[in-house]
């Protein structure tokens, strides 16, 4: 529907009204989130043959050759039996060396890239094979209750987990129990994160008292290092200057499928929805405006604010923003704080985003 809207200090302009983050409530379907386990859009094509290992790196060519045989393994029965094999045997029997395979490395070495790759290289049916982050398993979890999600995953050749970290105990009780019966059932495990399986959880939460859960994970995986240049040595990436507030609401108005919301009224809104939705809250966007931009003001706030950022990401959908620049986000207390590697990844994304805005404003 078309609409004559007027901007602050300007003469109306006829354009599409834009759509609104804030309006939308969506209710996602638990078998929805099943569906949508497959290595987002921005992975739809990349493959072993695309990754360009860093001659510097020997580790880099190293992590390709062996998640090509990783994968080329999962090719013949599932691991646990066939599935009317175990439907009579009282329990698989339990692997004697770990299922799985942990890339661990700094940002921007090209992990997701390697994890997408081993999916798409598993010789399997994609039904067959689950891709998500860690939030998004959890989400899962909750969307199905523990003991359905096992019976839902057990199938599986293989469990692929993006940004892997426990954020606090329950966590690491929850996805430890999982993945053990996961494996009990045959399921081969994958895992990027920025932290070594036994270091999970350190900086956010008593670590030690939960350290048998932790090394219990550990178990699972063989842990793979590639180096590269990290974040930690390049800083902040630095974000593009942010627009004015007219320019954003004019751009919003001119672009089909855009959305407009000012930045405190978004925040407000994802406290209200859960982030397992966060991603059927970007439905159908061509791109996301956002005025008032500025610090967000507390830690709860920020790591919604961050699944959001991983959601729109995903989904290469480009951001346009007034306000304060997306390096200004966090705190510096946030920035060196347990979760800073999640604000890192966060600014570095929606710098990304906003740069591929630019050309909505027109010059």
């Amino acid at each position: 529907m078309s609409s004559s809207t007027a901007v602050p200090g300007q003469s109306p302009i006829a354009e599409t009204a834009p759509l609104s983050l804030c309006a939308r409530e969506p209710h996602v379907p638990a078998d929805r989130l099943v569906a949508e386990m497959v290595p987002p859009p921005r992975f739809d094509a990349v493959r072993f043959d695309t990754y360009v290992p860093d001659p510097k790196q020997p580790s880099q060519r190293e992590a390709v050759d062996v998640l090509s045989g990783f994968a080329s393994g999962l090719g013949g029965a599932h691991a646990g039996g066939s599935a009317k094999r175990r439907w009579f045997a009282r329990k698989a029997a339990a692997p004697t060396a770990p299922l799985g395979v942990y890339l661990d490395g700094g940002y921007g070495v090209g992990k997701t890239h390697l994890l997408a790759s081993l999916w798409h290289a598993t010789p399997a049916a994609p039904a067959l094979k689950a891709f998500g982050t860690f939030v998004e398993l959890t989400n899962l979890v909750g969307a199905l209750g523990f003991q359905q999600t096992v019976k839902t995953l057990s199938g599986h050749r293989l469990l692929c987990i993006d940004e892997f970290e426990l954020d606090d105990p329950g966590d690491t009780v929850l996805v430890s129990s999982l993945l053990s019966r996961l494996v009990e059932e045959g399921v081969a495990l994958a895992a990027t994160s920025n932290t070594l399986p036994g270091k999970l959880g350190e900086g956010r939460f008593a670590a030690a008292d939960f350290l048998r859960e932790i090394q219990g994970l550990s178990a699972h995986f063989r842990p793979l290092r590639i180096d590269g240049e990290d974040y930690r040595h390049r800083g902040l990436p630095e974000a593009p200057a942010p627009f004015t507030d007219e320019q954003v609401t004019r751009a919003a108005y001119a672009t089909e499928g855009a959305s407009l919301d000012d930045f405190p009224s978004l925040l407000a809104h994802l406290a209200r929805v859960h982030p397992s939705r966060y991603g059927a809250l970007t439905d159908d966007l061509r791109a996301v405006c956002l005025t008032e931009v500025q610090a967000v003001p507390d830690q709860a706030t920020a790591l919604r604010l961050v699944v959001l950022a991983d959601r729109l990401y995903d989904r290469e959908v480009p951001v346009l923003a007034s306000g304060v620049p997306f390096d200004k986000l966090f705190s510096d207390e946030m920035l060196n704080g347990g979760y800073r590697k999640k604000y890192f990844r966060a600014i570095s994304r929606l710098t990304a985003l906003a740069r591929d805005a630019k050309g909505l404003v027109a010059q």
